[in-house]
């Protein structure tokens, strides 16, 4: 019973999780609400075996572009920060824009970017290119910039190279700021690759969800829901997993 006295018990999420699910279950069945209206659990759990071959087609095609956008965006995130906190000039330029760039909607450009480069895999990925980007950048350059400044002139009165002191005193304090960008970007990749498909595509969660739209399917639209929201979470905890092993020294106890 001590485990469940503990207001930090990890089952508690997952208590209330089921309790949540019950009372649903319960609600649709005793007040006979209609299925296109608002489905039960055990319809959508329906809809995902009846549609398991259809929905997986179409997650492997989110999956695909959602994955290869975030490596692509993680990369030019880390290029950019990179060169932006080592030329302050550089900084200056492109930092505004980076900001500016997060004022409109990325919804809203995306039926502009579809028309740019077609409804084929590229405008995908250059939309979950723009979801990564941000986050992973701007915690990136104020990670590295936010070392200690007069531990660097103790490097450099020690004849410390700039790349010494990139890995040895940069890099390390960076890491924690990288990280967040990361989670951050990897809770909206998905749902980028999906928003990507709205604006036109031939397969894709996004397609599921606006064909079963068109055609009151709400528990197909409510299995779609879920396998994003599930991808999502799956990218968080990955990202989580591989911080708490690159990152030891900011672990507690």
């Amino acid at each position: 019973m001590k485990r469940f006295r503990n207001t930090d018990n990890p089952f508690y999420p997952v208590i209330a999780f089921i309790v949540f699910i019950i009372v649903w279950e319960i609600v649709t069945k005793a007040n006979n609400i209609k299925e296109y209206i608002l489905p039960s659990p055990s319809a959508i759990l329906n809809e995902f075996i009846k549609s398991s071959d259809l929905l997986l087609y179409h997650s492997l095609t989110t999956l695909t572009e959602a994955v290869i956008g975030f490596v692509l965006g993680i990369i030019l995130a880390v290029l950019l920060s990179v060169i932006m906190s080592s030329l302050k000039v550089f900084r200056n330029i492109f930092y505004p824009f980076m900001v500016l760039s997060q004022t409109v909607p990325i919804i809203a450009i995306a039926p502009l970017i579809t028309i740019w480069f077609g409804i084929g895999i590229v405008s995908k990925l250059i939309i979950c290119v723009l979801v990564v980007f941000f986050p992973v950048a701007l915690n990136l350059t104020e990670g590295l910039n936010s070392h200690d400044k007069d531990l660097e002139e103790l490097l450099k009165c020690m004849n410390a190279s700039k790349l010494q002191i990139f890995t040895k005193l940069k890099l390390p304090t960076a890491l924690v700021y990288f990280f967040s960008g990361l989670k951050i970007a990897a809770a909206y990749t998905v749902m980028g690759a999906v928003m990507s498909e709205w604006t036109g595509a031939e397969s894709g969660l996004g397609i599921f969800l606006t064909r079963s739209m068109k055609s009151f399917k709400t528990a197909a639209m409510f299995a779609d829901i879920v396998l994003i929201s599930a991808f999502s979470l799956l990218l968080f905890v990955i990202i989580s997993i591989i911080e708490k092993r690159v990152i030891k020294w900011n672990l507690k106890g």
